[in-house]
Parts: C-alpha cells; sequence; structure tokens
C-alpha cells in the first residue's frame, strides 16, 4: 500500500513550505494516522517508538491550528530532558518557519530562568518543556497556561519513569477543561492508560502496528559519531572497503542534495536519487549507477524503491531510518543474487534508541565498530598493495626488471633494501590523501606538507603515447587528486581508467592523459572551476618541477 506523501494533506502554503524545506517526502505510520485526527481537534494516545516521525506528528497540527494573531500561549508539550525539549523546540520551529507570527521557545532545567522568563514575556504561541522546569514558571506567574487549546504528552512511558507522574497532574490540572489533549508514548502500561483516561475524552487509539521482518542475510555494523563526522567517516569506509557499488541512504531530500554536493566535491563519483527528480532525471541516475559511471548512490526511502541492482557491496545509513521496516528495505539492497553485503549505521546522540528499537524489532545484533582512523585505511591499502605484489610475480614476465635488480645487487645492496626502497616510492606516489588527519572529538588539523600528493586510479593502462597536462590549482586550494580526475571526467567524459598519474603540488598539478585526447581535454578543462577555482589547463613545460 502506497504511503500517504505530505503534499496530499489539506495542509496550508506555509507549513507545506516548511515540510517541503526540510526534505521530508512521505509521511511514516504514526504520522499518517496521528495527523488527520490531531487536526480535527480530537484526543489520541498515540503508541510509537522513538524515532517513527512523533515530533512532525503533533506539530505540524500545532502550526497549522496556532492562531499568530494571539499573544498567549496556545499549545504546551511536555517532554522527559531538556535534550528533547531542544530537539522537538527545533524541529517545530523550522516547521513553522513561514507561518509568520508564531513563535516557540523551550524551557528547562539548566538553563539560566531568568533568559527564559524574558522570552515569555515577549509573549509565545508554542512552549515545549520538561515538567519541572514548567511547574516552576507557572507557579512564578510567568507561564501562563489558561488559553493553552493544546496539551502533548511526548514520551509519556519515560516521564513517569523519571518520576513526573505528579508535576504532570500538577500542570494538566491548571488546564482549562476545552481542550485537546496528545498523548504519545512508546509502551501503554496500565498506569499511563488510566491516568490519560482521567484527562481525555474519547481518545482515538492508535498503534503503529510492525509487519514480520525477514532480515537479509548481511553483515550489520554501526557507529556511534557525531553528526559533523558523517561525511569524513563515510569518505573513509568507502576507501578502506573500496566497494564497486555503494547505496547511502538519507532521511531528507535536503540531506542527499547536501551529500551529494559534499561527497562530488571530495572527487566521488556520487550521484542523488529523490522524489523531486522527474522521472528521466531518476532513470539518468539510474542508468550511470548500473554502469558504474558513479559507484556512490545517495537516496531517500522513497526514491530506493526502484533500486533493483545486484552489485551493490554496501549499504549506508548515513541517518538512520524512522521506521524498523525501512531499515529492513535499506540493508536489502545489497547481498543480492547469493553475494556477501555489508550494511553501516551512523549512530548520532539519540539516534542510539532508534537502533535499540530496530535491533528488538528485527531480532538482530548490530555490532558495534570502532570509527576509522587513517591508520586503518593504510593497513588496509597496504594489504590490497602486497596481494596485488603478489599477483604480479605469480603472472608477469619480470625479466627486464630483474637486470635491474641485479646491477644494485652487485653494488652489495641487498634485496631486502632494494625492495623497501622500491616499497617507499611506490607508497609515497600512491598514499593517501584527501582525508583530515583529525582528532575524533573535533575533527581538527589537515594534512600539510609541500612534496606532491600522488594518485594513480585503478585499472589505469596506458594506451600508446601520454601526454603530461599542467594545471594551475594545488594542495593551497584543497585539491586532491580525486578532485582533479572527478573534474576531468565529468567534464570530458572520458573513463577514469585513461586518466594517469596525479601529481598534485602546493600551488600546481601535473596530470597524463592519453595523448589521442590532449586537445580536446585542454579546451574542456580551461575555465571549468574546481572546488570553486576556475583553473588553467596547458601542456606541461619539461622543464617545469
Amino acid at each position: 500500500m502506497e504511503k500517504l506523501r505530505f503534499e496530499d494533506m489539506n495542509l496550508s502554503k506555509e507549513v507545506q513550505k516548511g515540510i517541503c524545506d526540510m526534505g521530508f517526502e512521505e509521511m511514516s505510520p504514526i504520522q499518517s494516522q496521528a495527523i488527520p485526527v490531531i487536526l480535527e481537534g480530537r484526543d489520541i494516545i498515540g503508541q510509537a517508538q522513538t524515532g517513527t516521525g512523533k515530533t512532525a506528528a503533533f506539530g505540524i497540527p500545532i502550526i497549522e491550528r496556532c492562531d499568530p494573531n494571539g499573544n498567549y500561549v496556545q499549545a504546551l508539550v511536555l517532554c522527559p530532558t531538556r535534550e528533547l525539549s531542544i530537539q522537538v523546540a527545533e524541529e517545530i520551529g523550522k516547521l513553522a518557519k513561514y507561518k509568520k507570527g508564531i513563535s516557540v521557545v523551550p524551557i528547562y532545567g539548566g538553563q539560566p530562568i531568568d533568559r527564559q522568563i524574558k522570552a515569555l514575556k515577549k509573549g509565545v504561541n508554542i512552549v515545549i518543556g520538561t515538567p519541572g522546569r514548567v511547574l516552576d514558571h507557572i507557579r512564578r506567574r510567568t507561564l501562563k497556561i489558561d488559553n493553552v487549546s493544546m496539551m502533548v504528552l511526548d514520551e509519556a512511558d519515560e516521564m513517569f519513569d523519571m518520576g513526573f507522574r505528579d508535576d504532570i497532574a500538577l500542570v494538566m490540572n491548571d488546564l482549562k477543561e476545552e481542550r485537546q489533549t496528545i498523548f504519545f508514548s512508546a509502551t501503554m502500561p496500565p498506569e499511563i492508560m488510566k491516568f490519560a483516561a482521567s484527562y481525555q475524552a474519547n481518545p482515538e487509539i492508535i498503534k503503529v502496528v510492525h509487519k514480520e521482518l525477514t532480515v537479509p542475510k548481511v553483515e550489520q555494523v554501526y557507529f556511534e559519531l557525531k553528526q559533523h563526522m558523517k561525511t569524513e567517516i563515510l569518505s573513509r569506509l568507502v576507501d578502506m572497503y573500496n566497494p564497486k557499488l555503494t547505496v547511502v541512504f538519507c532521511n531528507t531530500k535536503k540531506k542527499v542534495d547536501e551529500l551529494t554536493e559534499e561527497l562530488q566535491g571530495r572527487g566521488y563519483f556520487a550521484d542523488g536519487l529523490h522524489g523531486d527528480l522527474k522521472q528521466n532525471q531518476r532513470d539518468t541516475v539510474m542508468g550511470k549507477f548500473r554502469k558504474g559511471t558513479i559507484d556512490i548512490l545517495i537516496a531517500t526511502d522513497v526514491a530506493a524503491r526502484g533500486i533493483d541492482v545486484d552489485d551493490v557491496d554496501l549499504v549506508i545509513n548515513y541517518d538512520m531510518p524512522q521506521d524498523e521496516e525501512y531499515y529492513v528495505h535499506r540493508i536489502g539492497r545489497t547481498a543480492r543474487a547469493g553475494r556477501e553485503g555489508k550494511a553501516f549505521s551512523f549512530v548520532a546522540g539519540r539516534d542510539i534508541y532508534k537502533l535499540r528499537d530496530i535491533q528488538r524489532y528485527t531480532k538482530t545484533k548490530i555490532t558495534r565498530m570502532d570509527l576509522p582512523t587513517l591508520k586503518d585505511i593504510e593497513a588496509n591499502y597496504t594489504t590490497i598493495m602486497l596481494g596485488k605484489i603478489k599477483e604480479e610475480i605469480d603472472k608477469e614476465d619480470l625479466s627486464k626488471y630483474e637486470k635491474i635488480i641485479e646491477t644494485l645487487l652487485e653494488e652489495d645492496y641487498t634485496s631486502f633494501d632494494i625492495a623497501a626502497a622500491l616499497l617507499k616510492f611506490y607508497m609515497a606516489e600512491n598514499r593517501l590523501d584527501g582525508h583530515e588527519e583529525l582528532d575524533m572529538v573535533d575533527f581538527g588539523g589537515k594534512l600539510k606538507g609541500g612534496k606532491p600528493t600522488g594518485g594513480k586510479p585503478t585499472g589505469f593502462k596506458s594506451s600508446g603515447s601520454s601526454t603530461r597536462i599542467h594545471i594551475n590549482i594545488g594542495k593551497k586550494k584543497g585539491i586532491s587528486p580525486r578532485h582533479i580526475l572527478a573534474a576531468i571526467v565529468q567534464e570530458t567524459g572520458i573513463t577514469k581508467n585513461l586518466v594517469g598519474n596525479i601529481d598534485v603540488y602546493d600551488k600546481f598539478t601535473f596530470v597524463e592523459i592519453p595523448g589521442d585526447y590532449t586537445e580536446d581535454v585542454l579546451e574542456i578543462l580551461n575555465g571549468v572551476r574546481i572546488k570553486g577555482t576556475k583553473v588553467k589547463a596547458e601542456i606541461a613545460n619539461p622543464k617545469r618541477k
């Protein structure tokens, strides 16, 4: 059954615009069931886990029903913690962005009460807060709730577990009788149902029923990290595992667009897929993904329904899904046709609760893994490199190189010394770059140095003569071989295996390209912007270093 989209709801243009800005596409189960009922003004008891979209489920109707001309508190939301109060206030504030005159204020312990009093005196329509601090303001008469027409208890069971039952009752008793009361809770024990019966009139009970889930056989791992670390960690994982094709899932269209731009800026072959794209645009992106022209596809859950590709090695949940069923659908994009696959999830802040719910409903253990460091990437790279060396020894005729080695051996160098020196040169030419050498707490500091950063795309084959070209941009502009490679491939249309060595210096870069393509590549590259800088490309002067 096709799920409802927000645009199908009879909402004001201002609210629809706020929803669109946040990049939401279709409603989660709790949203599609709760929003129409709340908009009718009826009381509800909603049972849904953390992270299923509850905030929008009550936030959108609150904004829709609030009168921007009324300079008083019209809606009150109680949350168990200061963190959730802030999070709910931020989301409702974003959703109300275009409905002029609507003001939202969070109030909670740990923040100076004078600042909150000042904010409340200015006049506010929607208050979100913890029970203790809300009760404190009511007693001080700095928060007047006589005209509250919508009352929401978010995560009621958690508030009861934390001992807020009596505080909640005191707040509820101060409200007028003609109001709408909304309860949301992950569980509905008898104590909460009995409490709700005292304050609600014929509530509609909404329960999100989970289907029987069949979890595919995929290696499932999660990483705990901060929000701002996600893109760097994603890059490291792709570099470590070198998957043939990767699908990255985001919860919103906006994040898909942002992440696509970010990864392209880092030189990855990535493109985005979401509901705002026309069908011909979707077909083009999927065509590129199937052919391997792009190897990272960034998508929302809605757009990903059309992804049916056998060679996906890795699925990354950049954002944790709102619904457990979405998680199963996501990871099922890999390990097709009996192949192996991996699914990595990024867990930031309160996402840990979503993870627990997913594990509970899927009856699956998702293993925690440490964040990958540059040393991990280098170790993995070394393993790959050693494998290639063994492969060359087994299959190639190395006689012409053996003569060079014999010359060095005659000069009393040991074979061990020669091999170590050659490995040093090789790894210096092909060392990892483009990653921040960072402290996992604040992601500070970038790699520095005046020597060239080398890179050679996997699969490079010399086809006749090659030309070395000079591009007037380098490391001081934040350039790495990936940026250069991406620009050449995307702008000129030649395949990446035709591009040779890329040597990036502080202020310029040398690139090897097949001689037959030189004229066209130079013509197209001249004037192209790489990381925002317009570049000039020319045949390299042999004397230039």
